[in-house]
């Protein structure tokens, strides 16, 4: 006991982080890696080594839910640093970081650069994911049905009314297809999916983009609203002949019914990685926009017509700048110890050129209330 006393004393000479690194090295090996990672943490972000008790607040899109609390679980736990997620919709997320309530907000619908400026906020992307329909028709498995962006827009519409319609029979001749009235089943919430589904269908309907247009919170012509994606899965699995949208994640967690879509190469495909990945080719161009550029409806044959990021809203001047830079560090740990547990989760990890790019911006955007920069770029 007495050489480890002496060891800790030794190390005070170089401070209280000398003295902690003599400390965590005689007690526990494994602290005293944890402690290199965290001093790591400390030189390359800035990011205060001991917060074990520091919580980040954030709120928004459903859409990134399921893989934040996954990504927030592992973070706690080689980190001690809480994220507190709530779920309330993209539309909540943006209000709520415009009026400063949250440490960051969350949206599946990007900014404009007028919108960012306009507010004092900035933006970069987290993940890249899709948006499915989900059906209850008796016997149906996922994959199994087609849809064309046309007959979709023409169900949510009011249009095509019965799941035997002769359109929806020519696509499928040889799906058993009921005299079934279909029931849209849509959010009732300001909703970045919402907003993500809208502008797929405003790309290949001029009457959807006429009468209905594109936003986090629509006036429906037609159907029932549900608030979240457990309130639109829920009303498509008690009613029969139900038709509604969830994030992709959530569809396959939940084992829900979803549907192929005919994407703009006129092929069916089905969502999955591989398909969200080919859609995103583009994403270079966010990096002069902002990262406000809109994925859906993109080019190529394996590409998923609705897909799209999910984004991080934050201040542009940050108050609480220990804060700051935690949610800054999250990220950065996420876009690299994150990506695993990402792909599990049938989202699509960002590249390292555009992690790169989104590094830049945090060090060209944010600052603190004396006009410096809070992010010290690798």
């Amino acid at each position: 006991m007495e050489k480890i006393s002496d060891a800790i004393k030794q190390g005070s000479k170089y401070g209280v982080l000398g003295a902690n690194f003599c400390k965590f090295w005689c007690h526990d090996m494994k602290k005293h890696i944890r402690f290199l990672l965290f001093s790591l943490l400390f030189l390359v972000l800035g990011v205060p080594v001991f917060a074990e008790n520091m919580t980040i607040l954030g709120a928004g899109a459903t859409f990134p839910y399921p893989l934040y609390i996954k990504w927030a679980e592992a973070y706690q736990k080689q980190t001690g640093v809480n994220l507190n997620y709530q779920p309330i919709g993209s539309g909540g997320g943006i209000k709520q970081i415009e009026s400063g309530t949250v440490d960051f907000g969350a949206s599946d619908k990007p900014l404009s650069v007028e919108e960012l400026d306009q507010n004092h906020l900035m933006q970069f992307p987290a993940v890249i994911g899709g948006v499915v329909p989900i059906v209850n028709i008796e016997g149906m498995q996922p994959e199994q049905l087609k849809l064309s962006g046309t007959m979709l827009s023409e169900i949510y519409l009011g249009l095509i009314k019965k799941w035997n319609d002769p359109k929806i029979i020519a696509l499928n001749p040889h799906v058993s297809l009921p005299d079934l009235p279909i029931t849209v089943i849509h959010r009732s919430d300001g909703s970045g999916t919402t907003y993500l589904f809208a502008n797929y269908l405003s790309k290949v309907s001029q009457i959807w983009k006429n009468k209905v247009g594109v936003d986090t919170a629509l006036s429906w012509p037609a159907g029932i609203g549900g608030k979240g994606n457990e309130g639109v899965a829920s009303y498509v699995e008690r009613i029969k002949g139900g038709i509604g949208y969830v994030e992709y994640a959530y569809a396959q967690q939940n084992q829900l019914t979803y549907t192929q879509l005919i994407n703009q190469a006129g092929l069916a495909v089905s969502p999955s990685i591989q398909t969200f990945e080919a859609a995103s080719i583009n994403a270079h161009g966010w990096v002069t926009s902002q990262f406000s550029e809109i994925l859906t409806n993109e080019p190529g044959t394996k590409s998923w017509p609705i897909t799209g990021a999910t984004f991080v809203l934050m201040q542009r001047t940050q108050e609480d700048t220990k804060k700051a830079k935690a949610i800054l560090a999250f990220f950065d740990w996420a876009y690299h110890d994150g990506k695993i547990m990402a792909s599990q989760m049938n989202y699509v990890p960002l590249s390292d050129t555009l992690v790169n790019a989104i590094r830049l911006n945090w060090k060209a955007s944010l600052q603190d209330k004396t006009g410096q920069h809070i992010y010290q770029s690798h």
